[in-house]
């Protein structure tokens, strides 16, 4: 499977470089994915822009990530094709994935995330009080 990793200070951003995400790829992803959230990254953005055609190992392997980085994280899915999203819609996975159109929207969703977890452990402490 070919892919590249940009990690930023907050984030990293996972982009598949192959046009399907299917049987054969899924495990190398969902290993991928388990692999950056052990080395402490708690913020992902899958970047599918490159992606046009997703089975349902593909869809396994998105709900990895969401399941691995939303328990202390949040796991974005960016830039997805029309094709992707139509399965995406059927299987209703629409309304559980965090999805944004592009990278941007992806980095304003984490930094809102970050701001939001913030406040939510300033809150914690006060109420400790």
């Amino acid at each position: 499977m070919k892919y590249s990793i940009d990690k930023k200070e907050q984030y990293v951003i996972f982009t598949p470089m192959e046009e399907k995400l299917d049987s054969l790829l899924a495990p190398k992803l969902k290993s991928e994915l388990l692999t950056i959230h052990a080395e402490g990254f708690s913020n992902l953005v899958l970047d599918l822009s490159q992606v046009k055609y997703v089975d349902s190992s593909g869809l396994s392997a998105l709900l990895v990530g969401d399941r691995e980085f939303g328990a202390d994280g949040i796991f974005i899915i960016s830039g997805v094709q029309d094709h992707v999203m139509k399965l995406l819609k059927i299987s209703m996975l629409d309304k559980k994935l965090n999805l944004v159109n592009t990278l941007e929207e992806a980095g304003e969703a984490i930094f809102i995330h970050e701001i939001e977890n913030g406040e939510d452990s300033e809150e914690t402490v006060e109420d400790e009080d």
